[in-house]
């Protein structure tokens, strides 16, 4: 599945240069994919399983800079699925320009919320995942 997240652009966003800070990046592809798992319903199900996401790595690129006004248009799904690591990618757009704003790849591990260790992903919990790209 790929979600979508429309995010407009004010003006706390924004540094000395009157573009996007590039720390908000990091905030937008929070909120973005929270707005994912909310809409898959993967937030219950992991809270019912004592499971929980970490990031492990982002890797950001930004391209062009937004500025206040613009919608952005934020594109999340996950594209890969490993042992104990999936990754999902993300890439802002701002709408109406064709124009991509930023694109990330962010690696994530699950946790046992009892224990705080990764988890293998195996089982229900990667068949839970794998649905995700084959929604694609």
């Amino acid at each position: 599945m790929q979600h979508k997240t429309l995010i407009k652009v004010r003006g706390y966003h924004l540094d000395i240069y009157q573009h996007v800070n590039n720390a908000r990046y990091l905030e937008f592809l929070e909120e973005a994919r929270w707005g994912y798992l909310e809409d898959s319903g993967d937030i219950e199900w992991f809270a019912k399983h004592k499971l929980a996401w970490i990031i492990v790595n982002i890797n950001i690129n930004y391209r062009v800079a937004a500025t206040m006004g613009d919608t952005l248009e934020i594109f999340t799904r996950f594209s890969k699925i490993g042992g104990k690591s999936a990754v999902v990618k993300q890439e802002v757009r701002i709408a109406g320009k064709e124009a991509i704003a930023a694109d990330a790849e962010v690696t994530i591990v699950c946790l046992d919320q009892k224990t705080g260790k990764p988890v293998v992903i195996e089982g229900e919990l990667k068949a839970r995942l794998e649905q995700h790209i084959a929604e694609q």
